[in-house]
């Protein structure tokens, strides 16, 4: 009896130890790694840089196509043959573009990359400046993206959801102050990257090249600059200047290798998701709009971006005809390199800085001669798409003013709809040709000022939206005019 008692003291003892150590490591235990607390920024980047850049270039989802439905066409780069009376081309859009756009870039993009920031900050669980600084440069360009497609938004109360003090009801705050906030985070990016700083993973834009996310942000930082020069144009001076006077702080694009796109492969889920959306449907043709300038100048970037008919023309196709009306007409659809599967996403040029550049110069908002820019800006176009500028191009143009310039921007923008929207909203060019006669235009028959807030703006955010439509200065409609057009 006496052994049984020490044999059961014993195994008590043994028992209650083996609970103690139980008890302190039961957390790690428990812990699932397949289902993590937190995400690393590594993983939250990806698709954070992702959808911001498909809801820039041309997202496939049908009636939520920003780019390739609606701005493609309303500039005249694009033109639709069919459907023309509910996705874009007569100025009519279904509300399911708004919602797409500002859900996605809001919850799947923003609220990752503020995320990103949080962890790789000063004290965060990843502390790393370089993924804080990626972070920061595509979270201004979302941010302004959103600006300039809808006008006054929820920026600074905006993803403060999971808050210590959260905010489910942000305010609005105007373009203006948009603008000032992203381009101070612009500022800060280039500061707070390092070229001999810390590894980051899962940069599927630069694949951790560093130094072109400074050049991305000083250059996206110049955009930003010059887009409110006519409104705030002591500022937006000091801002260029500060940039271009000190290269080696301020790095910015310089040359046709290291502006900013995403790259694609040719994997489902990775491709160039232009191809996804034209190399299963025929609803668009090149714009006659387009067509017609290219041809007039002898453009050979119209090899590029179109693909000519069966007896080696090229044709364009009116905006806004009837889909019967359109039925009877053989036109051109867009050129090959935008079909291939692994071609680029773009968000920046180094054409685009040049003639953002040229037309700074031509203001007198920087020093330098504007025609050396403009020069260095339709070459670079040219060279993008691997043609070379003809030795007598500039002089097939005449008189190098403003016009000239904004409509040379608009042909090197082809792909880049929503920019060249955005462009033709703030300066009036290039200007628009006659309508057809047989088109049909809604929207009072205005080319589109911006898109229209989404339902759940209404319904979960009613008393701010007033205040943002306040500060938008008019309805909210297609016809109201946003902060920086001239």
């Amino acid at each position: 009896m006496k052994r049984f008692k020490l044999v059961s003291h014993t195994l008590l003892l043994a028992l209650f130890l083996l609970a103690g150590s139980c008890t302190e490591e039961f957390a790690e235990i428990n812990t699932d790694p397949n289902n993590p607390v937190t995400i690393s920024p590594s993983l939250l980047l990806p698709n954070a840089i992702q959808v911001s850049v498909d809801r820039y270039w041309g997202h496939s989802t049908r009636f939520q196509r920003l780019n390739i439905d609606a701005a493609m066409c309303w500039i005249q780069h694009l033109a639709r043959n069919i459907y023309i009376n509910s996705e874009g081309d007569t100025y009519e859009i279904p509300i399911t573009v708004s919602i797409g756009t500002w859900e996605n870039l809001y919850n799947s993009s923003l609220v990752n990359l503020e995320q990103v920031i949080e962890l790789a900050g000063p004290g965060g669980q990843y502390e790393n400046v370089n993924y804080e600084g990626i972070a920061l440069v595509m979270r201004a360009f979302t941010f302004s993206y959103l600006a300039d497609a809808f006008g006054p938004i929820p920026y600074s109360e905006a993803l403060k959801g999971a808050a210590e003090e959260p905010i489910n009801s942000p305010t609005y705050d105007s373009v203006e102050d948009v603008y000032a906030g992203v381009l101070e985070e612009l500022k800060l990016a280039n500061e707070k990257l390092s070229v001999n700083g810390p590894r980051v993973d899962g940069d599927i834009m630069f694949n951790g090249d560093v130094l072109r996310w400074k050049k991305f942000a000083n250059s996206l930082r110049i955009k930003i600059a010059n887009r409110q020069a006519a409104k705030k144009p002591a500022e937006s001076r000091a801002i260029m200047q500060e940039i271009l006077s000190s290269p080696a702080t301020y790095p910015i694009f310089t040359g046709n290798d290291d502006y900013a796109e995403l790259d694609h492969a040719n994997v489902i889920g990775s491709r160039n998701k232009m191809f996804d959306v034209f190399s299963t449907r025929s609803d668009w043709n090149i714009s006659k709009t387009l067509v017609d300038k290219l041809l007039e100048l002898d453009d050979d970037r119209i090899s590029v971006y179109a693909l000519p008919l069966s007896d080696g023309t090229f044709v364009g196709l009116p905006n806004g005809l009837t889909d019967v009306a359109a039925s009877s007409i053989s036109a051109s659809t867009i050129g090959q390199k935008f079909l291939e599967p692994d071609a680029p996403s773009i968000l920046m040029t180094y054409s685009e800085l040049m003639f953002i550049l040229a037309e700074a110069a031509l203001d007198g908002d920087i020093s330098g001669d504007y025609m050396d820019y403009f020069e260095k800006a339709v070459s670079g176009s040219f060279e993008q798409h691997g043609l070379a500028m003809p030795a007598d191009y500039i002089g097939r143009l005449g008189t190098i003013d403003k016009e000239t310039l904004m409509t040379q921007k608009w042909i090197a923008l082809f792909g880049q709809g929503i920019e060249a929207w955005t462009e033709y909203r703030r300066t009036g060019f290039p200007q628009m040709p006659t309508p057809d006669p047989r088109a049909i235009f809604v929207n009072e028959g205005v080319l589109p000022t911006r898109i229209e807030y989404p339902p759940s703006e209404y319904s979960l955010n009613m008393s701010n939206l007033e205040q943002g439509i306040q500060l938008l200065g008019g309805a909210d409609n297609m016809r109201s005019k946003l902060w920086w057009a001239e």
